[in-house]
C-alpha cells in the first residue's frame, strides 16, 4: 500500500517536522510538487528550541514563502537553560536526550493533541535510520521518500531547483541546536569558525553548568578542537578538503557520515531535530 492511500480517519490530521534540515525540507517540496492535494491539507511545523543558529531560520522563512503557507513554530515555553537547570545541569548526550523529549517531542504532543494523525517524516531510501519520536498511538507516520525511492542525490536536486541548500551545510552535516551533542570534531571545528560567540557559549555550558560533563563523551570541546585540526591538517594533505561550496557539501554527505572514527559517536541523532 502507497503512502496516499493509507487506512486513516478522514478527520486525521496530516503534519510535516520542518527541522531546517535538507530532507524535511525536500520532502516539503516534493510532496507540493508530486502530491498537491496531499499538500494542500498538510501542516508544517518547526519546533524551536531556541538554541538554532540564525541559518535555520533564514532558511524556514525561505520554506515559507516557497510552500505559501504557514509554519507552525512550537515551543517548550523555557529556553535550554530552564531546562538544564530542571535536569540537574546534567547536559544531554546519546544515552539521555532529554533535551529532545522535552523540547521537541512535547511541544508537538500539544500541537497535536488527542487528534488523529498522519507525519510524514523525510527518512530517504537510502538510510537505515531510527529516531527518538512521539510513541502516541494516535500518531501513524510514514515515508514517502522510502516509498518512491528517494535518495540523497534526489534531495539536493529537489532543493537546487527550488530554495537551495542550506547554508550551514558549507561546514555541517546536520540542522539542529548548535551545541548538538551528535556533532563530529570537524563540526565542532565549524562552529567554533562560523560562530565563535555560540562555540563560546557551548563551552561555558561545559566549564560553568555542566557539574564536570562534556558535550562529547570523554573530551572537553577544547580537546575537540585539537583533534580536529589535526584531522583537518591530515585531510588537506589528502586532497579531502576543498574551498568549493558544492563540493563542501558533497564532503559532508558522501564522506563524513560514512566515515568511521573511533573519537566520534556512531549513533545516528534524532530525525525529529536534524532531518
Amino acid at each position: 500500500m502507497h503512502f496516499t492511500d493509507i487506512q486513516a480517519p478522514t478527520s486525521a490530521r496530516h503534519v510535516l517536522g520542518l527541522s531546517g534540515g535538507k530532507d524535511s525540507a525536500a520532502l516539503a517540496i516534493y510532496i507540493k510538487d508530486k502530491y498537491p492535494e496531499l499538500s494542500a491539507k498538510m501542516e508544517y511545523f518547526f519546533t524551536d528550541t531556541g538554541a538554532e543558529m540564525k541559518e535555520v531560520y533564514e532558511f524556514l522563512d525561505r520554506m515559507e514563502a516557497f510552500l505559501d503557507t504557514k509554519i507552525n513554530r512550537l515551543s517548550s515555553g523555557k529556553p535550554f537553560e530552564h531546562w538544564l537547570k530542571v535536569h540537574s545541569n546534567y547536559l544531554p548526550s546519546p544515552k539521555q536526550r532529554w533535551c529532545t523529549r522535552v523540547m521537541k517531542i512535547k511541544p508537538f504532543e500539544e500541537f497535536i493533541g488527542d487528534d488523529d494523525v498522519v507525519s510524514y517524516i523525510g527518512i530517504r531510501a537510502d538510510e537505515n535510520r531510527q529516531g527518538y519520536q512521539s510513541s502516541k498511538e494516535s500518531i501513524q507516520p510514514v515515508f514517502p521518500f522510502v516509498e518512491d525511492g528517494i535518495m540523497r542525490g534526489d534531495v539536493f536536486e529537489i532543493l537546487d531547483k527550488s530554495v537551495g541548500v542550506p547554508k550551514y551545510y558549507d561546514w555541517r552535516s546536520r540542522s539542529g541546536c548548535y551545541f548538538c551533542f551528535f556533532q563530529r570534531q570537524d563540526e565542532w571545528l565549524g562552529l567554533k569558525r562560523n560562530h565563535p560567540d555560540l562555540f563560546k557559549k557551548a563551552k561555558a555550558f561545559e566549564d560553568n553548568e555542566g557539574d564536570g560533563f562534556t558535550w562529547r563523551q570523554g573530551a572537553t570541546l577544547d580537546e575537540v578542537i585539537e583533534k580536529a585540526e589535526v584531522r583537518e591538517q591530515e585531510n588537506i594533505k589528502k586532497g579531502i578538503i576543498t574551498t568549493d561550496r558544492k563540493s563542501k557539501i558533497q564532503r559532508w554527505q558522501d564522506i563524513i557520515d560514512q566515515e568511521e572514527d573511533e573519537d566520534d559517536d556512531l549513533e545516528k541523532p534524532c530525525f525529529t531535530c536534524s532531518l
